[in-house]
């Protein structure tokens, strides 16, 4: 059994190498056709990145970064959640949700962003909010279907032992709804940060967005192709973390 694991974290590493050198040539590749003027080489990239995290404005744009999104988070998960249960626990409450909110993820966010400035002004609130509105919906499309499959018996003997709704919830549902919930938390993580950049690109005068903006407006490649890089990686180290989660919840 070790034995195919090993095999099994060898195969996984050897695609993570593949897939890296693959990614590298296609960017020189880009490089080489368009230029400086609209990316820089992954070398130049590396270079200019690895200045840049030694420089105390970019942690305090990161800081800004981090401190909206993990609010944002923090509430997409809690709200998606407890909606995710009540419309699960909730057949007909279900039914009717269910379509709204997929029509709901449906919409281009970016055209809900007038409506988020009006309502909350700019500032930190606009871009939480922001990230929430595109990371809670996942959050509660997959606690819903996850709650839809509970097996029935395990509701039926929560009956039986006449367990109040809320004592349900804890002691039932959530333990059976985790390994769905993980992977809804992994999608809900990636569409809440994006939304969190896309509201700092937006209107905000902090952040990693805005970096990426400013930079764009200022004409510095180096320097939006740095903080874009910066921000791949750390989703990818972060979703990768998630997954390993969502993988050991699902074993056990």
């Amino acid at each position: 059994m070790n034995g195919m694991s090993f095999k099994s974290l060898n195969g996984r590493a050897v695609d993570g190498i593949v897939l890296f050198v693959v990614v590298v040539a296609a960017w020189q590749a880009v490089h080489r056709y368009a230029g400086d003027t609209a990316i820089t080489s992954p070398l130049d990239t590396l270079r200019r990145a690895s200045a840049l995290v030694t420089t105390a404005n970019f942690w305090g744009h990161a800081q800004a970064t981090g401190t909206a999104f993990v609010a944002a988070l923090a509430i997409a998960i809690v709200t998606g959640v407890a909606l995710g249960l009540l419309f699960g626990m909730e057949r007909f409450a279900g039914d009717v949700a269910e379509p709204i909110l997929v029509s709901l993820y449906a919409i281009p966010k970016v055209t809900l962003y007038p409506v988020i400035l009006l309502v909350f002004g700019l500032g930190m609130s606009a871009k939480v909010a922001f990230g929430v509105i595109h990371g809670v919906v996942p959050v509660i499309l997959f606690t819903l279907g996850a709650v839809r499959n509970i097996d029935p018996v395990l509701v039926r003997t929560s009956r039986v032992m006449r367990l109040t709704r809320w004592q349900t919830a804890a002691t039932v549902l959530a333990p059976a709804v985790l390994p769905e919930l993980m992977s809804g938390v992994r999608v809900g993580f990636s569409l809440t940060m994006l939304g969190v950049l896309i509201g700092e690109m937006f209107a905000s005068q902090r952040g990693l967005g805005f970096l990426i903006t400013n930079g764009m407006s200022l004409n510095d490649v180096p320097l939006t192709t740095s903080v874009v890089v910066i921000v791949v990686v750390f989703a990818i180290a972060a979703n990768g973390l998630l997954l390993a989660v969502d993988n050991r919840v699902r074993r056990r």
